[in-house]
């Protein structure tokens, strides 16, 4: 089995991301790198650092070279990054030794990298939020459809007080919204150019330093930092807290669907569901199951991406190496997760009669709040909540329904008008605000 479920041919289609595959294949991230390599030049023909005839030959050249990411490999093995022996591949396929002698003119290899994942990254971006707002408007449909559609609530895993499916949609989609704005905040402290030079202070390139990084970050249509950023990780970090926080949003919804559609519930619907090998009558819920192990992953994997934001002095290969294992496997899980996540809540059917049959077990105690605060109003809080407690251990012991009881104990009491009025409360209100985006 290979180390990542999304490189296997096997789970991939479970567990990975052809998006994300492809977005963050070596073939594109060489093509990032020397994307980035040809702007450079580009910007350092036009402010006279470098001839301008090289700078037109290198520009043109990282566009139409084919390098073999394979080829890379013995060498980045010895250096511990692959920009040297891309370099040379370059050189090699270029065959033109004189304008090559400017490629890569006083740069590092961490600012052709960096620079390449933030391209990589604002693409990637833009994977994410057009799936999140998907996720958003399949979610937003169901609590305005339903925003009335009475439910039992849980809390501890027993059944608590009515809600409404409309608000436990809007329930899932609260935080994603959330999510979604913040990742528009994220962007700018990753999609900036890297420009520093061997130890940051941009030596080789004298005082049009800042003037390059400046023209490179416009050229590429990513923001100028206005200083070295090789050891300050909190953009990634940044990003590893987004990406904890969102999977565990989604993995809520994925652990609430598991229990919504087991046996004996069956409380909302998921399609088609996933065979046993021996048992004919299973359609398990795959999806969701999915989408709570991608949860626990990606959280797992942003701990430890935040821990590689720890860098020793001017630049730190183990952190970075620790950041190259974990990123990637990050972004593929997380956009597993949140496709998935929109394919359930598109998918996504209640059962109002499987709903209505959770309100009514065990006699209505559902209720029993409700009764508790209209009790209030003839004996103090505490001996009424004593009295609905006896009035609930009755109805279980005897099969008899609470209100049944209540109306016993309690001949003036308006069951309807002082109990079942307090219904829904503000759930079905709560449900047409977040379909309204409010």
């Amino acid at each position: 089995m290979p180390a990542a479920a999304a490189d296997s041919a096997i789970f991939r289609q479970l567990l990975g991301d052809d998006d994300c595959a492809r977005l963050l294949s070596d073939a594109s991230t060489l093509r990032a790198m020397l994307l980035v390599e040809g702007a450079l030049a580009r910007v350092q023909g036009e402010l006279g650092v470098i001839p301008a005839e090289a700078a037109a030959f290198i520009d043109c050249a990282s566009r139409e070279v084919q390098i073999d990411p394979a080829a890379l490999a013995t060498e980045t093995a010895k250096n511990g990054v692959p920009i040297p022996a891309l370099l040379a591949a370059f050189r090699k396929a270029a065959e033109a030794p004189e304008p090559m002698q400017y490629l890569h003119w006083g740069a590092t290899s961490q600012d052709i990298m960096d620079t390449a994942q933030a391209l990589l990254l604002r693409r990637l971006f833009d994977i994410w939020e057009a799936r999140l707002a998907t996720t958003l408007t399949a979610l937003r449909h169901l609590a305005r459809t339903h925003a009335d559609l009475p439910m039992a609530a849980r809390t501890y895993g027993q059944i608590a007080t009515p809600t409404s499916f409309g608000a436990i949609a809007a329930g899932w989609g609260r935080p994603l919204q959330d999510r979604r704005a913040a990742l528009a905040s994220l962007r700018p402290q990753l999609q900036r150019v890297s420009l520093s030079g061997a130890a940051g202070t941009l030596s080789a390139m004298g005082d049009q330093g800042p003037a390059i990084r400046a023209a490179l970050a416009k050229a590429l249509g990513l923001s100028d930092p206005g200083h070295s950023w090789h050891s300050d990780r909190t953009g990634i970090i940044d990003l590893a807290g987004w990406a904890a926080s969102l999977a565990a949003n989604l993995g809520k919804m994925g652990e609430d669907l598991l229990l919504l559609t087991q046996s004996g519930l069956g409380e909302v619907s998921l399609g088609q569901g996933g065979a046993s090998s021996t048992m004919p009558q299973k359609q398990n819920p795959v999806a969701p199951s999915a989408m709570v192990a991608l949860s626990r992953h990606v959280i797992g994997l942003a701990a430890m991406l935040q821990g590689a934001g720890l860098h020793r002095q001017q630049r730190d290969g183990a952190a970075w190496f620790t950041e190259w294992l974990t990123l990637p496997q990050l972004c593929h899980s997380l956009s597993r997760l949140i496709q998935l996540a929109a394919d359930c809540a598109e998918k996504l059917t209640p059962n109002p009669e499987a709903m209505a049959q959770q309100l009514n077990t065990d006699h209505g105690v559902i209720h029993a709040e409700a009764l508790s605060f209209a009790l209030s109003t003839r004996l103090p809080r505490p001996e009424a909540q004593a009295v609905v407690k006896e009035l609930c251990a009755e109805a279980k012991a005897k099969g008899l329904a609470l209100h049944n009881l209540a109306q016993i104990r309690f001949p003036d009491l308006n069951w309807q008008t002082e109990v079942a009025a307090a219904g829904l409360g503000q759930a079905p209100a709560e449900a047409r605000a977040f379909a309204d985006g409010l």
